[in-house]
């Protein structure tokens, strides 16, 4: 019996170490509590707030859902597009216009179609506090596919208010398009999959995104190389624009994004297979390819990120913090001046995290990736 305790006690050590050497300690950098407010969503995805205070949640599924004075209404707000719940597919981000008081619009990004014909889509609509009026589609990638995988999703507000929109390579191999795995039309820069696009707030085209007027090039797209980004951010004070991305089998990325750029994806990663575990590419690097500024293996599977600048976590300014599926935390990465990572912390969360925001009320706000999930707020002592 006492060997059996002390073999018990060895194996939780060596876990603990294994988990503080893949992902980083934790430790308390500041004292806080995790505060449950919303429970029994159904895999929540995105969030977002209005002006006057409430929270706009998505479930996969199909539903739009609004927290009013700290209660999650029963009624889904109606007027939501029919979307396509399949697999990773589903009603996915929201965002609500920077001058919604003027125009009350919202905007949601959602998977359309069938499992044999589907395709990533935006809509935009007008809010009236009780449903969604006037929705019109302003955006749809182009190269229907199959399956419900890589959607991608995220919109991310810029100060000009444009807004870029994450759309995933389309799916794991063997899934095809025209001849080709369909991964391969990250690189393609007539094809909307594995891109990150910017667009206008009615899905017009920016005038000076970086490929207008290049032949042979869709203008809409703003940088490219990319698998499955689940998290966009804007850095307000350096002016800068991050994001996390889903790997293979581990090679999570973190990059730091320009327009026009080449995030390599898959000529360049350090993903593996899997069907073999072999690696995706020979190369981890190339000239004219930009390197990730962090690289997570195993996988974290990042999803929802925010760079916190709020007043109640004043140790924490301008780090990121990334939502992870598999770990199951929140990962704060502290950054130096260029931009590099130099120190990470897990905060456990003990549920998968899909989103990680900051409130207007400089709290962290995190939702938890099931069928029951949760709206969690992170509170300092």
């Amino acid at each position: 019996m006492k060997i059996a305790v002390i073999w018990r006690g060895i194996l939780i050590t060596l876990t603990t170490l294994l988990i503080v050497i893949t992902f980083g300690s934790y430790s308390a950098s500041e004292n806080f509590t995790q505060v449950t407010l919303i429970e029994g969503l159904e895999h929540p995805w995105g969030m977002d707030w209005l002006p006057t205070g409430e929270i706009l949640i998505t479930e996969r599924p199909g539903r739009l859902r609004i927290v009013r004075d700290g209660q999650l209404d029963l009624d889904p707000i109606s007027g939501v597009p029919r979307v396509l719940a399949l697999g990773q597919g589903g009603l996915l981000d929201v965002a609500v216009h920077p001058r919604f008081a003027e125009n009350g619009y919202i905007y949601l990004t959602y998977a359309d179609g069938t499992e044999t014909t589907n395709q990533t889509k935006v809509a935009r609509g007008v809010f009236n506090g009780v449903e969604i009026e006037n929705l019109e589609t302003i955006f749809a990638v182009d190269q229907p596919k199959t399956g419900g995988q890589h959607f991608g999703s995220r919109i991310l507000w810029l100060p000009d208010e444009t807004m870029l929109v994450t759309i995933g390579d389309g799916g794991n191999p063997p899934l095809q398009l025209e001849g080709q795995l369909i991964r391969e039309q990250a690189q393609n820069l007539q094809s909307y999959l594995g891109k990150v696009i910017r667009i206008n707030d009615d899905g017009s085209i920016p005038s000076d995104n970086p490929f207008v007027g290049e032949s042979g090039v869709n203008p809409l797209i703003w940088s490219y190389g990319h698998r499955n980004i689940q998290g966009i951010a804007f850095d307000s004070v350096n002016n800068r624009i991050w994001s996390t991305e889903h790997g293979s089998r581990g090679g999570d990325e973190l990059n730091l994004l320009k327009p026009g750029e080449n995030y390599g994806w898959p000529e360049v990663s350090h993903s593996l297979e899997y069907s073999t575990g072999e690696p995706v590419s020979a190369h981890q690097s190339l000239p004219g390819m930009i390197d990730p500024r962090e690289v997570w293996t195993p996988a974290i599977a990042p999803s929802g990120l925010t760079v916190y600048y709020g007043d109640r976590f004043a140790n924490w300014s301008g780090n990121l913090l990334a939502g992870g599926l598999v770990s199951q935390s929140v990962h704060r990465i502290e950054l130096d001046d260029s931009g590099n990572v130099i120190n990470q912390e897990q905060i456990p969360i003990n549920q998968r995290v899909r989103d990680v925001r900051t409130g207007p009320d400089g709290l962290i706000y995190i939702l938890t990736d099931r069928s029951s999930g949760q709206l969690i707020r992170l509170d300092p002592r």
